[in-house]
């Protein structure tokens, strides 16, 4: 029953983890670049939701809506106004800036006064509820980071099979030069992939919130999620899905079974096999050319 409930843990803390990459995946699918900003988007979208319920007083379930919508509209206009100025640059150059939008955006939280530097709950109201199974017991929390993760993950696959705007999406991260040829507007679409990730950043934010309260650092679950998505394949949407249960799973049973310090390193041992291995990923080389 020890072994079910370390699985549970590891099943929610890696859902947060596949969301995150998927941001990574989006940004990357669309303008083939590696935005390392997702964990302080993801801090960010946290913050906007403790905004809105603590000093707004806004309803939990509009509060969650509205930090989802105004992330994606940051996301759209972070890409407009610093990203795509610099496309066609060295990657190394596009990978420093968002590295440094990071830095940034942590920074201009801490400044906040009586905000940035203290530790929040966000007020949830499934708070220190859960289900008991016989032994077994899984927090109301982690029931609701999986089930919103399947619920994304349905979302998502339907938006980019069935959807034309999906269908834009999935043309323009194939070949941007033949998609702009056949009038798809591919610099609109790069727009709306960083706010898609930006969205679904907010989303992983305010389920973690919950769990590791909001504080500035938390964005740094990002250098976790990036190791997600190279063990699913980086150009895998799906892939960033299993790569962060792959991370979160094995994290989860490291840290009891194994020494205290194997948990905080086994993400990047994982990578390291995995880029020995299959240096693709998982889902490198089978769902590239289809997602």
């Amino acid at each position: 029953m020890q072994f079910v409930q370390l699985l549970i843990s590891g099943v929610s803390q890696g859902c947060i983890y596949g969301l995150i990459a998927l941001g990574f995946v989006l940004i990357y699918k669309a303008t083939e670049t590696v935005s390392f900003a997702q964990g302080e988007l993801m801090m960010l979208g946290a913050f906007c939701g403790l905004a809105l319920m603590t000093v707004l007083g806004f309803p939990f379930w509009v509060a969650v809506l509205a930090s989802i919508l105004a992330m994606g509209l940051f996301g759209t206009v972070l890409e407009r106004a610093v990203i795509r100025p610099i496309l066609g640059q060295p990657a190394f150059s596009i990978v420093m800036l968002t590295i440094g939008i990071g830095y940034v955006l942590r920074g201009l939280v801490t400044m906040i006064p009586n905000i940035g530097t203290d530790t929040h709950t966000l007020p949830v109201p499934y708070k220190d509820q859960s289900l008991r199974l016989g032994e077994l017991v899984v927090s109301a929390e982690q029931l609701v980071v999986i089930g919103a993760t399947g619920v994304l993950c349905v979302l998502l696959f339907a938006m980019f099979r069935y959807s034309k705007l999906g269908i834009a999406m999935q043309a323009a991260s194939q070949n941007q030069l033949a998609a702009y040829y056949m009038g798809i507007p591919v610099q609109r679409l790069n727009g709306l992939a960083w706010g898609l990730a930006a969205a679904v950043a907010a989303v992983a934010g305010l389920l973690l919130a919950p769990i590791t309260f909001v504080h500035a650092n938390m964005g740094l679950i990002g250098l976790k999620a990036f190791p997600a998505a190279v063990v699913g394949g980086f150009g895998s949407l799906p892939g960033a899905i299993v790569g962060g249960l792959v991370i979160g799973i094995v994290e989860s049973l490291s840290g009891f079974y194994l020494p205290g310090g194997f948990k905080d390193t086994a993400a990047y041992i994982v990578v390291l096999i995995m880029l020995m291995v299959k240096p693709n990923g998982l889902f490198g080389e089978k769902l590239r050319k289809k997602v």
